[in-house]
């Protein structure tokens, strides 16, 4: 995470930033709709960008202090942070007020994504071909 200690107001701007591209913005709203972590080969298969592009935009979203991510095993999974105050609450709430029809195709997609794991666990690849979109 990005440190603001020099310019708190930086934070915000960072976040406005983040949050002005289509592809961040349907991750973000992925990650609080689907109230749940995901994995970045899920997050590929569900949006049908390529790896490298979906790194580089869950890096910005999390040096923007809006998700963490977490290793387990050969996988990296994303999740949103909670940060308890008002600001925070207000990105999560305005995010969400997107209509869920706007976001249909994604959602779909990435409802069919996660019921492929066992165990909660990401267990394909997005290079595996077993996800048909």
């Amino acid at each position: 995470m990005e440190n603001y200690e020099v310019d708190p107001k930086e934070r915000y701007v960072t976040i406005f930033k983040a949050l002005s591209d289509m592809t961040r913005l349907k991750i973000m709203w992925l990650l609080l709709s689907m109230d749940s972590k995901i994995y970045v080969s899920e997050i590929v298969d569900v949006l049908g960008e390529n790896q490298y592009n979906v790194s580089k935009h869950l890096k910005i979203l999390e040096q923007a202090g809006l998700i963490f991510k977490k290793r387990e095993g050969r996988w990296n999974f994303y999740h949103y942070i909670n940060n308890y105050n008002e600001f925070d609450a207000f990105i999560r709430q305005t995010v969400l007020t997107i209509p869920r029809e706007l976001m249909a195709e994604e959602a779909s997609r990435c409802e069919k994504r996660l019921d492929m794991r066992v165990d909660d666990k990401c267990v394909i690849g997005s290079e595996s071909g077993q996800f048909i979109r």
